[in-house]
């Protein structure tokens, strides 16, 4: 059932929320209702919702404050300037108070039992990092019968060469890791997060399950493959610190697995 910003939310009382979600805005007006209840719709309630504006120059900011004035779990912050995801991203990290950080972008969603499933399986399997599966849909919300799987155990090696972690899915226990810095770099922040944690971990399981659903936008950084491939030779480059010829050798073998690995990941659903 849909809650709508208008109806009152009955308050959770929380010394400490066990769930700090992570989500950066940008002229997300329509799209950014659907987002906030798929997390008002959790069967699990002990989460606290931590929006950083990006100077939008449409409704966001309105349609944001409707929200908090009916649920008090939801938090807004605006930067000055725009000054990309990356650091809106890490000004809602830099605020986050719960054990476990999860990320969720202004335009996904996710389906009603993904927290609590999720967090119920890290804390039977012990794994201080775990993501799911995800469903896609077109940018008016129709789903686009695809599913997005993970192998079933990921190492750092495949990691290297491949981001099998949708952002909209990963959630890591920052009791254990401490808070996790995101990248300023335009794309592929997640990225850079999943590799820091799994250089620690060696390896991480899934919720074999979809438990959330993509948003793919035509206009999207995300939609160029050119500009995606720019933002990898980046990671390998800035991140790795390795030189020209190394980099370029990843971006070989990444091409590769993007072209005959990956595919093997994406079902119908």
């Amino acid at each position: 059932m849909s809650t709508s910003s208008k109806e009152k939310i009955k308050p959770i009382k929380m010394e400490r929320p066990v769930v700090s979600i992570i989500t950066p805005s940008y002229n997300s007006a329509s799209f950014i209702t659907q987002t906030i209840r798929s997390v008002q719709e959790q069967t699990f309630l002990h989460w606290e919702l931590l929006i950083t504006d990006d100077c939008s120059t449409d409704d966001t900011v309105e349609i944001i404050n409707a929200f908090i004035k009916a649920d008090s779990r939801i938090k807004l912050f605006t930067l000055p300037q725009n000054a990309g995801p990356g650091v809106a991203r890490n000004h809602s990290l830099n605020h986050a108070a719960g054990k476990y950080i999860a990320f969720l972008d202004s335009d996904d969603l996710w389906k009603p039992e993904k927290l609590e499933k999720q967090i119920r399986f890290m804390a039977q399997s012990g794994q201080h990092f775990t993501f799911t599966f995800y469903d896609c849909m077109d940018e008016n919300g129709d789903l686009m019968n695809q599913r997005v799987e993970a192998p079933e155990t990921l190492s750092y090696k495949q990691l290297f060469f491949c981001n099998y972690v949708g952002n909209l899915t990963g959630i890591y226990d920052s009791d254990y890791f401490g808070k996790i810095p995101v990248s300023s770099i335009k794309k592929r922040q997640d990225w850079i997060v999943w590799l820091t944690i799994l250089k620690k971990l060696k390896y991480a399981k899934p919720v074999p399950e979809s438990l959330a659903v993509y948003r793919i936008r035509t206009k999207s950084v995300s939609s160029s493959k050119m500009n995606l491939l720019q933002y990898n030779y980046a990671v390998y480059r800035d991140f790795h610190r390795l030189n020209v010829i190394a980099a370029l050798a990843c971006m070989a073998i990444f091409l590769v697995v993007q072209l005959l690995v990956k595919p093997r990941y994406v079902k119908k659903s």
